[in-house]
């Protein structure tokens, strides 16, 4: 199958569907898209007559479907009988046009699943002395985390020994637009929580919604991905607002309350715009951190920047963030604000600014310091304004 997708067609319509019938007894789906990737940038998924079955966006541009496995970022499970749909997303299409086609090939016998090997376990570095609070403790995480599943560059198991070795107690995995890596979260260990998440991405916005809730339509209005989580008991944060060509654009009715103020790509804090941001999108956000981590030499480590959130247990975070109980610094040994009722702890932070609600400011003296807290948001700042930790 063979075409040209032009700017015309993307303005029309962004995402295509392009039909083609599976016969009763089909053990195999493959699907290969080829097209000039010098040129633009095609995204690609798969639905099947019984729903969703895929996405890999631009990161691939072939997938298998079989009954006891698939393709990173899609569904194993029986090919039904049917109508499937290859999506294309038509991402970036030059002026000139765009030739694509398409390879579709379906197999009574499934081929042999891929074998990966698992990273050895390492060593956690020791935690940070921080004072439980009525029976609350502080656990280190982060949001926004890529692998295989999506455009990222490792395993569930090496992203999570990676995420364990930086002394992380959570990670947050949000392969794009699929939830095909849910099933093994429980199964991978690594003495590390793996959250169940996904970034709703568009070409005008992302969003993370977290816990295990199905999978959240990303072809549907903004609003739907929140009423989706909060209707399956998940979260829903606002990702990079500020971020290059993915920052926010969608129109929202009702503004989440969580949202990524603090991501890697904030690299100059001293740009007060994030949090210009937050101020703006409303007054009560809760901040989080996500290092949008895809591969190493890319983005942040996992736990660049840490978002750490004060709850019952590790598997309680989600409430934790909830209520509001987060704070954030550059990294899990970095300077570091928390509060502790009407008192906040600056820990590793002397000679920092702590910067208070109201506007006034106060040198921190010392390495482990309790200072008096107001209601509101607080951070630690340098000498000339760059951001160093954040605390609700």
């Amino acid at each position: 199958m063979k075409g040209r997708w032009t700017l015309d067609d993307r303005l029309e319509r962004i995402l295509r569907e392009v039909p083609f019938e599976v016969p009763a007894g089909t053990a195999a789906v493959t699907v290969r898209l080829s097209y000039d990737r010098s040129q633009g940038v095609i995204d690609l998924g798969c639905g099947s007559p019984d729903g969703f079955r895929g996405w890999s966006g631009g990161a691939r541009d072939e997938y298998t479907i079989t009954p006891s496995w698939a393709t990173p970022g899609y569904l194993p499970g029986e090919p039904e009988q049917g109508t499937w749909h290859v999506w294309l997303r038509l991402h970036r299409i030059p002026p000139q046009g765009l030739d694509y086609k398409l390879d579709i090939s379906l197999e009574s016998v499934a081929p042999p699943e891929p074998v990966t090997e698992e990273p050895p376990h390492g060593e956690r570095p020791p935690r940070r002395d921080i004072p439980d609070i009525d029976g609350l403790r502080w656990f280190a995480g982060d949001f926004h985390a890529h692998t295989v599943h999506s455009d990222g560059g490792l395993t569930i198991a090496e992203l999570a020994e990676l995420a364990h070795g930086r002394g992380l107690d959570f990670l947050a995995v949000t392969d794009h637009n699929t939830v095909s890596h849910h099933p093994w979260l429980d199964k991978i260990g690594r003495d590390i929580t793996l959250i169940p998440g996904q970034e709703v991405t568009t070409d005008r916005g992302h969003a993370n919604v977290f816990g295990d809730v199905g999978w959240v339509d990303f072809r549907r209005p903004a609003d739907s991905w929140a009423e989706h989580a909060e209707r399956a008991g998940g979260l829903m944060s606002i990702n990079h607002p500020l971020g290059g060509d993915c920052a926010w654009l969608l129109p929202i009715s009702r503004r989440p309350r969580v949202a990524e103020v603090w991501s890697s790509g904030w690299w100059d804090r001293r740009w007060g715009a994030p949090l210009a941001w937050a101020d703006a999108w409303r007054d009560d956000v809760i901040a989080i951190g996500g290092s949008d981590f895809h591969r190493h030499d890319s983005d942040g480590l996992p736990g660049a920047p840490t978002t750490w959130v004060l709850a019952e247990d590790v598997s309680a975070v989600l409430d934790g963030v909830r209520a509001g109980r987060t704070a954030v610094s550059t990294g899990p040994g970095g300077p570091l604000l928390v509060r502790l009722g009407d008192e906040l702890l600056a820990l590793d932070a002397g000679g920092l600014v702590l910067v208070r609600p109201d506007g006034t400011r106060q040198v921190v003296r010392g390495e482990r310091v309790l200072l008096p807290a107001i209601d509101g948001p607080h951070r630690l700042e340098t000498y000339e304004n760059e951001v160093i930790a954040l605390c609700a």
